[in-house]
């Protein structure tokens, strides 16, 4: 089973799904040793299948780090809190995520999108 650590410890994923608003962007930045790197490329690629077919789910895309360090930093797009809390909470999803890698540690936070005049919209 992986480790969740938060992102902002003092407003920490489980807090975040309290809050009802939308659409919201899941960033999870996942560290993991280099020998589990296979293995967690597959239950990734199980949970993802999963996620895409629950309501409210928008797109995911994963992303590696350059060079040797397998960090990896998955970003999916939801309609909205509610709908990512479901789909979170999901006991076929709990039951997934425990078959990743025991070194795996994840860090999700939700995030909205922010207008900034001139340079981009929300």
């Amino acid at each position: 089973m992986s480790l969740l650590r938060p992102l902002d410890p003092a407003f920490p994923i489980e807090r975040q799904l309290g809050i009802d608003t939308g659409p919201v962007v899941l960033v999870n930045v996942v560290t993991l040793d280099k020998a589990d790197e296979q293995s967690f490329l597959e239950v990734w690629q199980d949970d993802a299948v999963f996620m895409k077919r629950q309501p409210g789910f928008i797109s995911t895309q994963l992303h590696r780090a350059i060079g040797e360090s397998p960090t990896y930093l998955n970003y999916a797009v939801w309609e909205t809190t509610a709908d990512f809390r479901a789909a979170f909470a999901h006991p076929e999803f709990r039951s997934k995520i425990s078959a990743c890698p025991s070194s795996v540690v994840s860090s999700p936070h939700l995030f909205q999108k922010v207008a900034v005049s001139g340079v981009c919209v929300a």
